[in-house]
């Protein structure tokens, strides 16, 4: 079982905003054994919209479409896929009535824009929207299905999940597929390989293995389809089993969870508490904290310490070792760590000090450099990085060697 998925829209081809909808749509099929083999980011164009439609239908039984489905002038996939198919538009009026309904809530009158987003092809099957006025419009041709979504982000996965997953399953055979994501840090991508080219090499044949790096962690994923879901979910066990055995040290997590997660379960676990002192991540280790609902059980907050007089004042950073040794240095991102831990009073303080980039490096300290530590009853440690010429990845990477720091500390 394969689909196509086809984006519409002006705004993604000149890169005013970024396709999230593929890759969502991508790894929700794969979760019911449906590959994706094609995907397509087209424009607003009624020709373009044909001509890329025919060709997906003609190639797949399954093509999942998002976008142009506004009330406006511009929004013309509705009109486009109705004279394709060779449908006229009616007016539902349960849907007319919805809409009505949603925009009295704000005290809107219904204009002829409203109107329209009510009408539906005659012939199409429709999938509602609990999150908006445009439904899912479900299309047959030929053995193929068309399902064609508004590009709003949050409507499309409400349709999906509430609605056209179980319409999928119910039109088409799916296989059972399971997948298991193992989480590694602390190996690159090729020395990983190399390690685990032996096993890799010795996969049940219908297990497929792939490395999906990303900026301090490596993960693998085994995926693996068949008929019997117990039998897969068997197999795949024991070769996490294996990986276990071969990575006693590196494997830190399982199925995508982030390493901000697996240190909020630990806090909590052991009612301990945490805060951070940040120089060149500038606050994104407390946004990542902070993202997760129930984080004031556990974060209680930070110091953004960007210039060297609130290393002093609000850290009790040494004076003499600033100058001296320069903010990027062991002494003072572990006096940093003990500073917060102290001014904030928690169990343990991380912090990172560094030159994130692109510019600001010199001979002794290039782009790249990063010192982070971690304070807590044991201490303190600390630990040198030395990464890359690129800004958000050195922030992401410092972010996520901290955590693991702390991370590793709550483990023992």
């Amino acid at each position: 079982m394969h689909a196509e998925i086809i984006t519409i829209g002006d705004e993604i081809l000149i890169g005013q905003i970024v396709d999230t909808n593929s890759a969502w749509m991508a790894k929700e099929l794969t979760k019911y054994g449906i590959s994706v083999t094609k995907i397509s980011s087209i424009s607003d164009e009624a020709e373009e919209i044909i001509e890329t439609v025919e060709a997906a239908m003609k190639r797949s039984p399954l093509v999942l479409m998002t976008g142009g489905l506004g009330p406006t002038n511009d929004d013309i996939t509705k009109k486009t896929l109705c004279d394709y198919f060779g449908m006229k538009l009616v007016q539902d009026d349960e849907l007319y009535r919805k809409i009505q309904e949603r925009l009295a809530r704000y005290g809107i009158p219904m204009n002829r824009f409203n109107c329209e987003q009510a009408l539906i092809p005659d012939g199409a099957r429709i999938i509602p929207n609990n999150y908006g006025s445009a439904p899912c419009m479900w299309f047959e041709k030929n053995d193929s299905v068309l399902a064609s979504m508004p590009g709003v982000p949050f409507e499309m996965k409400g349709i999906m999940q509430n609605g056209l997953i179980s319409a999928i399953k119910k039109y088409f055979s799916t296989p059972e597929i399971v997948h298991k994501t193992i989480m590694t840090e602390g190996i690159g991508e090729s020395v990983l390989a190399d390690m685990l080219s032996n096993w890799e090499d010795n996969l049940p044949k219908n297990m497929k293995l792939a490395y999906l790096p990303s900026p301090g962690k490596v993960r693998l994923r085994l995926s693996i389809t068949g008929n019997n879901k117990d039998e897969l979910e068997k197999l795949v066990d024991l070769e996490v089993k294996k990986l276990q055995e071969l990575l006693p040290n590196n494997i830190f997590a399982y199925d995508d969870q982030a390493i901000e997660e697996i240190v909020a379960k630990l806090l909590l676990e052991k009612g301990k508490t945490m805060a951070t002192a940040e120089s060149c991540t500038g606050g994104y280790i407390a946004h990542l904290i902070t993202s997760h609902a129930g984080s004031s059980a556990y974060f209680k907050g930070s110091v953004i310490s960007y210039a060297n007089e609130i290393k002093e004042n609000l850290l009790g950073v040494n004076p003499k070792d600033l100058e001296e040794l320069g903010a990027v240095s062991q002494e003072v991102v572990e006096q940093m760590a003990i500073g917060a831990r102290k001014a904030i009073n928690t169990d343990y303080a991380v912090a990172t000090s560094g030159i994130a980039g692109p510019d600001g490096g010199t001979e002794d300290k290039p782009v790249g450099t990063v010192w982070i530590a971690l304070a807590g009853d044991f201490g303190v440690i600390s630990e040198k990085l030395e990464l890359y010429k690129v800004r958000e990845r050195n922030i992401k990477v410092s972010a996520f060697k901290v955590l693991n720091l702390l991370r590793k500390e709550l483990e023992k």
